[in-house]
């Protein structure tokens, strides 16, 4: 894949100095799965982010599929994201439903049971995030799974 920068990197940059022991500047970023990001691949790398919302759908490479359940997810969370990627925390990002975007939908079921037991094993593991809260409505798909995605630090968000 090939990267271009708009500079991100340099805003997280500029940013990041307006940070004080006082008063934190957290910065997060929502990049697509194939790593490193397109657009945000550089910003990323600079070690400057607090989270990462990692967009595990709409991206066969690296999303849950029912030919191969987990493995690519799974795959690209462990072996690129959680080892090439200096974060504090990253999110899981999913559709909250089948409609929500054109693939990656993951059954609640499947992700309590396939997905959560494995990404829940980094300390780097911050929660799901769900996209959107339109569709998570229709569908109760964060109700669903709740009670296994909390993390360490209580935190569960939806966009």
């Amino acid at each position: 894949m090939e990267s271009y920068s708009p500079h991100y990197d340099d805003l997280a940059r500029f940013l990041s100095e307006y940070s004080t022991p006082e008063r934190k500047v957290y910065l997060s970023a929502a990049p697509q799965c194939p790593y490193p990001d397109a657009a945000l691949g550089e910003a990323i790398a600079t070690g400057l982010f607090d989270y990462v919302w990692i967009q595990f759908y709409n991206n066969p490479p690296c999303q849950y599929s029912a030919d191969v359940g987990p493995t690519n997810l799974l795959n690209s969370w462990n072996n690129q994201w959680m080892s090439d990627v200096n974060v504090k925390k990253a999110f899981v990002g999913l559709p909250a439903s089948p409609a929500a975007a054109g693939s990656g939908y993951i059954e609640p079921e499947k992700l309590k049971s396939e997905v959560l037991p494995e990404v829940k094993k980094s300390p780097k593991y911050g929660g799901v995030m769900l996209w959107n809260r339109y569709q998570d409505i229709l569908n109760g798909y964060s109700a669903a799974i709740i009670d296994d995605v909390v993390s360490a630090t209580g935190c569960v968000a939806e966009l």
